[in-house]
């Protein structure tokens, strides 16, 4: 980073999740030409993005040619998006069928970031939604697949996060670990195990606590999360549930929140990282109802935090 990032300026991506990869017609969004990416892309800039991550559930910028790759650029130009980070979604390296497809695929992620001058790119251990799944109104609320209880897989999954490791390195990009139930990241103990256990100085972790608050069982409180994660934080994603519990009958029931009406209290949180010297882009996501919509809101939230931030300071000097 050049300079320090002011409230205005620090980059707050939009999640593309609100925006399926599967278009009306049953095509995909890769396969779609430019216009239609366009139209999708004016839709955040009008929401009042100036940065998006190309969230490959939407579109794997990293599988373009070169002359598309070109197109999806310049329309981010024109619309005068930043791309700060690029995350994948469900392509994990040790996924049993495609691992070794998924680690090529990060790979090729990596050099991706490098060519357009992209700091930061996320990857996890989460599998493929099963059919209960997308079934569910919320997946969450169903079982989805476990990463094995297995010291062999374990190692492999280190092994591999080290591989990318170098590779980022070299290209000067970061990489976080997202944060996931029922992987390797799938409590705060355990993702600060694995990213020490990697001990790289490229990797860091995405504190998407958001993931595991939506659980529909027992989860760690939100502030011991934050607490034990943010000293490896890196680019994070950001998004808040209503979690409702009944301790009468150990009911859990969860709904997608905007930053500032949910459980987690994300100014606690934004304000202990920052007192860490926190210094990585955020991401805003949202499930449900105009998820670009909360996710704008999310974003002004978040800068309202940073400017008192820097308000404190100036009262201070």
């Amino acid at each position: 980073m050049s300079a320090p990032w002011t409230a205005e300026t620090w980059p707050i991506a939009a999640a593309m999740i609100p925006f399926p990869g599967m278009l009306p017609d049953g095509s995909l969004v890769q396969d779609a030409p430019a216009e239609t990416w366009a139209a999708t892309l004016a839709e955040v800039a009008a929401a009042g993005f100036d940065a998006v991550d190309p969230t490959d559930s939407w579109l794997r910028i990293a599988d373009l040619d070169k002359a598309r790759r070109a197109e999806f650029l310049d329309i981010c130009r024109d619309l005068r998006l930043g791309i700060p980070a690029i995350s994948t979604s469900r392509r994990s390296v040790i996924d049993p069928a495609h691992g070794a497809d998924h680690l090529a695929y990060g790979h090729r992620v990596i050099d991706t970031a490098a060519e357009l001058g992209v700091g930061h790119v996320s990857f996890g251990f989460f599998g493929p939604l099963t059919p209960a799944q997308q079934r569910a109104t919320w997946f969450w609320t169903e079982q989805g697949p476990r990463n094995p209880d297995d010291p062999a897989t374990y190692r492999l999954a280190v092994e591999r996060i080290c591989d990318l490791a170098r590779h980022a390195e070299g290209c000067g990009v970061t990489i976080a670990l997202e944060m996931y139930e029922d992987t390797y990241l799938g409590t705060a103990r355990d993702a600060v195990r694995f990213v020490t256990e990697v001990d790289h100085p490229a990797v860091r972790l995405n504190i998407d606590i958001g993931n595991l608050i939506r659980l529909h069982r027992p989860v760690e409180p939100w502030a011991e999360m934050i607490r034990l994660c943010l000293p490896f934080a890196g680019y994070w994603h950001v998004k808040n549930y209503y979690r409702m519990e009944d301790s009468a009958t150990g009911q859990v029931m969860t709904h997608p929140a905007p930053l500032l009406g949910g459980t987690i209290n994300w100014r606690a949180a934004i304000n202990a990282a920052l007192d860490l010297g926190f210094d990585s882009p955020f991401l805003v996501e949202h499930y449900g109802g105009d998820g670009l919509g909360v996710c704008a809101q999310n974003r002004d939230y978040i800068r309202t935090i940073l400017a008192g931030r820097r308000s404190r300071h100036d009262q201070t000097v």
